[in-house]
Formats: structure tokens, C-alpha cells, sequence
């Protein structure tokens, strides 16, 4: 289960990445089907298996700070994100909300790491 968490997870900033090149391209790529579908499909899956190892683990955010604060950085991750893709109004600012939420993506993966809080802890 951990595997498949960690295969979604790259998938998932792959598939940003990859919408984001394209939004910056000006794509009409970006209109396709499998596009606007296959992300929501990834990232569902992605918060599933998360709970669920969690769960079978018993690990409780509350007492694990490190989760904790990966779920915060993880919801920073998705309105940064969202951010980037729907609200940017100009390649500056799309920019700088992609390299935020790769910032909150390099945060997520260390906390993942090394199960060590660095704000809440």
C-alpha cells in the first residue's frame, strides 16, 4: 500500500506539472477529457490510501506531529495549486504559484522522509 501511495503521489505532480507546462504553453492540450478527469481520479486515490495507511498504522496526527503537518501542508499544496492553474492572472504569478506549490511539495516529502515535524514539533 505504501508503494502505491508513493507511485500516485509522483503521479499526481507529474500530472500538475505537466498542466501547468501546458497552461503556460497556452495548449489547447489543456481542453482534453483525460486531463480535467484524471487528476481529481489520482489525487482521490492518493488521499485514500494515505487515510487508510494511517489508519492501519495507528498513526493519529494529533500525537504524530509530522502528519499533522503534512496534512496542512498538503492542503497548502492543493490551494497553491489551485491557486496556480485557476486564479493566476499573469505568467508571474502562475510561476511563482507553481514553485510555491513544489515548495510545499519538497516540505510534504521530507516530513514523509523523515517523520519529523519542523513547524509543529
Amino acid at each position: 500500500m505504501k508503494h502505491l501511495h508513493i507511485t500516485l503521489a509522483v503521479i499526481s505532480i507529474i500530472l500538475f506539472t505537466y498542466r501547468f507546462i501546458l497552461m503556460m504553453l497556452a495548449s489547447k492540450n489543456l481542453d482534453k477529457k483525460w486531463l480535467k478527469i484524471a487528476p481529481h481520479i489520482i489525487d482521490t486515490l492518493l488521499l485514500v490510501i494515505g487515510i487508510s495507511l494511517a489508519v492501519k498504522l495507528h498513526i493519529n496526527p494529533v500525537e504524530q506531529l509530522w502528519l499533522g503537518e503534512k496534512i496542512i501542508a498538503i492542503f497548502a499544496y492543493i490551494f497553491t495549486g489551485y491557486y496556480t492553474l485557476k486564479l493566476a492572472r499573469n505568467k508571474a504569478l502562475k510561476i511563482l504559484g507553481y514553485l510555491g506549490a513544489m515548495g510545499w511539495v519538497m516540505l510534504i516529502v521530507r516530513l514523509a522522509m523523515t517523520r519529523e515535524a519542523m513547524f509543529l514539533g
